[in-house]
């Protein structure tokens, strides 16, 4: 999987995202559109092969893997990418400005992350948190509107 490739898998999603408020209903709804035993989840979720490839996740700091993989973009509805790799930790406290859409992606079957499990979850705006997994190692996809996230000494 290249850059191009990955952007384009994430079109369909960040399409379904475009003006809507970042809430509850947007979760039910991306867990409902793009169900995670879904072709559009399973391809991205093919993401491993980019961590491999070293393009995703290249940086490592406190026991997660991460990166950025695209900035802020026009063709994906105002969203920055982030990829972390993650297993059985508290990761560094952030706020939301804008909110913020995780894909959960798994790699041991029981890890949760922020208490769910495989599929969405949104965060609405001006909200915080430690990202936690537990159970495992798990992938987590960030979409971030306009890319805004405000790390914080919580």
């Amino acid at each position: 999987m290249t850059p191009e490739q990955f952007r384009y898998l994430l079109q369909p999603v960040t399409g379904h995202l475009a003006g809507r408020p970042l809430d509850a209903a947007l979760d039910t709804s991306l867990n409902a559109a793009f169900a995670a035993d879904g072709p559009v989840f399973t391809a991205i979720a093919a993401c491993k092969a980019a961590i491999a490839a070293g393009w995703m996740c290249s940086r490592e700091g406190g026991g997660i893997k991460y990166g950025q993989v695209i900035k802020p973009d026009a063709e994906l509805a105002g969203y920055s990418v982030d990829v972390v790799e993650m297993s059985d930790l508290k990761g560094p406290h952030h706020r939301h400005p804008n909110g913020e859409i995780d894909m959960i992606m798994p790699i041991y079957p029981a890890a949760k992350f922020d208490g769910r499990g495989r599929g969405w979850l949104v965060y609405g705006p001006d909200t915080a948190h430690h990202p936690t997994v537990v159970g495992g190692r798990a992938l987590v996809l960030y979409l971030l509107p306009q890319g805004a996230i405000e790390f914080t000494k919580n």
